[in-house]
């Protein structure tokens, strides 16, 4: 069976606004939804384990309470917990939290970069591509240096005010290591796949995101 990991943020605060954020659900949820339902084992890790922060809950969406009934959230566990042999993809759910954890956490980005080396899958959807930022392969170049790729855009983080609250513009720092990215119009569905890298714009990419994994798992 194939087995897909969902990596999640735990970082739940939006920079000094007073606000929280945490992994945004319906990210984490329709992947989820696509890769059970094509039969794939999918398990949760996070950044600092246990139950992660989310944003973005919507009570009424079926997807999302299967996803909280049926997945084990709040008991994640870290990389530094995991192999990569175990698993044959890694799907980095978005949430503006992301923006704050993900670029620095060394152990994710290893086993991410250790499940593609040994020809797994790495995806990402909306500002789960800040994963992506400080993932580099054995050979030390960044995983998305020449690659195309799909992430949260300047516009959008403009369109929702944080521009200016948010540690970095993601789209700015995936061209800045090497990526080519092709931005599509605010909110609306944009995958790229570039081998076995697959990347989403924002919310609406995501169940797209997946489908599109879970064809290259076969």
């Amino acid at each position: 069976m194939t087995r897909v990991l969902i990596a999640l943020t735990s970082h739940s605060q939006l920079g000094d606004t007073g606000r929280t954020t945490g992994f945004y659900a319906g990210e984490a949820a329709e992947p989820w939804a696509v890769f059970t339902a094509a039969g794939h084992q999918v398990e949760l890790v996070s950044v600092a384990g246990g139950r992660p922060p989310v944003d973005g809950l919507d009570d009424t969406d079926e997807t999302q309470r299967r996803f909280f009934a049926e997945a084990d959230v709040a008991g994640t566990r870290t990389a530094a917990e995991l192999t990569a042999a175990d698993y044959d993809a890694i799907f980095f759910a978005g949430g503006h939290g992301t923006m704050w954890d993900f670029p620095g956490a060394k152990d994710l980005a290893e086993l991410a970069a250790a499940i593609y080396e040994r020809g797994g899958v790495v995806a990402a959807v909306c500002h789960g591509p800040s994963a992506l930022v400080e993932l580099t392969l054995s050979d030390g170049r960044h995983l998305v240096d020449g690659k195309n790729v799909a992430a949260f855009t300047n516009s959008e983080e403009a369109a929702v005010g944080l521009t200016d609250v948010v540690p970095f513009l993601l789209a700015d720092a995936l061209t800045e290591r090497g990526a080519i990215h092709h931005p599509a119009p605010d909110f609306t569905e944009q995958v790229v796949v570039d081998g076995r890298l697959v990347t989403g714009q924002n919310p609406a990419s995501a169940h797209r995101a997946a489908t599109e994994v879970s064809r290259l798992l076969g």
